[in-house]
């Protein structure tokens, strides 16, 4: 009996287990399918821009294929909420959910099964967000810059400080080239009373191996107090001059691009070096706890598609009812964006501004999860 017992359980598992990830991997597709679409449209008034030798059409199919990553990333969790409601409700509409009970799937044994389901996107998530989509997006930043320019933010670049022993350093990058290297760079050195000791400008740098940059075409004007003669400035041209620093590459594309871009141990390392240079680090902050807990939604994801299979249908019903669902999911991550401006305008906590959404909602969800069980 107790071999047949978990052959049962083994075939319910196998049952739900496919019927979800088929659904999941539909709605997934059909979701990248129409971003794909949308993001070539947008790339289509950029080809042939810069003549043949610029970019062309083939360039905009790559550089939109390489985005398909980053909206994996960001549409898995609606997805498994889509097609797991889907598959719930149909399973409850056409009476198997009910066979099912009646077979041993408990309300607590579902719940179980359908959050070790969960786990599996739960890394798939993590594993695309932290590893395949910031290579993905960096390839096709550079893609891009490769045929149409260059990658810059704002006017005037951007902004990094760096401390060093007695000496503080504020550095200025005005964009990053196709092939990685920092155009339009700045250096202010500052001394340990806060005045200006010298100032670097180079129009290219680059990243050298051991933890430095190397200016090329370097103008170094270096401020010295010479008691009551005032302060004496020396000027010179530096053909190579190299920088050590521990400013990396990741930091300056954090710097450039935008931080949800970037993968969660990149993030964590800038915000180290933020707050060594005693600068707030709230925003990366808040978007390091979203990248560690947005995998996690997915479980929240299952835990509100389960009520579903507890609804009794009428004919023709089960559609209102997906649709529900689905106004349920983007809500949640409305929420989620909506909490992460209000936590960084109010300093909330990073963490529990980036938790908080997920809490709610598994609360919400297990409670109606309950209360259908013991109404029904």
């Amino acid at each position: 009996a107790a071999a047949s017992g978990g052959r049962g359980v083994k075939t319910i598992r196998r049952l739900i287990y496919s019927e979800v990830l088929a659904a999941v991997l539909f709605v997934a597709l059909g979701f990248l399918a129409l971003f794909f679409f949308f993001d070539f449209v947008d790339e289509l008034p950029n080809v042939g821009r810069n003549g043949d030798d610029g970019y062309q059409l083939v360039h905009a199919l790559a550089y939109v294929a390489l985005l398909v990553p980053s909206h994996l990333y960001e549409l898995l969790p609606i997805a498994v909420l889509i097609g797991t409601i889907f598959v719930m409700a149909r399973l409850a509409q056409s009476s198997e959910y009910t066979i099912l009970r009646t077979s041993g799937l408990g309300p607590w044994r579902a719940l179980r099964m359908l959050l070790s389901l969960g786990l599996v996107f739960v890394v798939l998530t993590f594993a695309t967000g932290d590893y395949v989509a910031p290579v993905a997006d960096r390839t096709a930043q550079l893609l891009k810059t490769r045929y149409q320019g260059r990658i810059t933010v704002g006017q005037t670049g951007a902004w990094i400080k760096e401390r060093q022993a007695d000496r503080a350093y504020t550095v200025n990058v005005g964009a990053l080239s196709p092939d990685g290297d920092l155009l339009g760079v700045r250096i202010f050195e500052f001394d340990g009373r806060g005045a200006l000791a010298s100032q670097t400008q180079a129009p290219r740098a680059r990243f050298a191996d051991d933890a430095a940059w190397v200016l090329e075409g370097a103008e170094r004007s270096e401020f010295m107090t010479r008691g009551t003669e005032g302060v004496k400035i020396e000027h010179r041209s530096i053909p190579s001059y190299r920088w050590p620093t521990e400013i990396s590459p990741e930091m300056v594309s954090v710097a450039l691009l935008k931080p949800d871009r970037m993968s969660a141990i990149d993030l964590f390392q800038y915000i180290r070096h933020l707050e060594a240079n005693s600068q707030t680090s709230q925003r990366y902050e808040i978007e390091f706890w979203r990248k560690v807990f947005y995998p996690l939604s997915c479980l929240v994801m299952v835990v509100l598609a389960l009520p579903f299979a507890y609804l009794h249908f009428r004919s023709g019903s089960i559609t209102t009812y997906v649709f529900g669902g689905v106004l349920i999911g983007i809500s949640f991550f409305l929420l989620n964006n909506v909490f992460g401006y209000i936590g960084n305008l109010q300093s909330w906590w990073p963490w529990l501004t980036a938790a908080a959404p997920g809490l709610i909602y598994t609360v919400l969800s297990l409670g109606a999860f309950g209360w259908l069980v013991l109404r029904r």
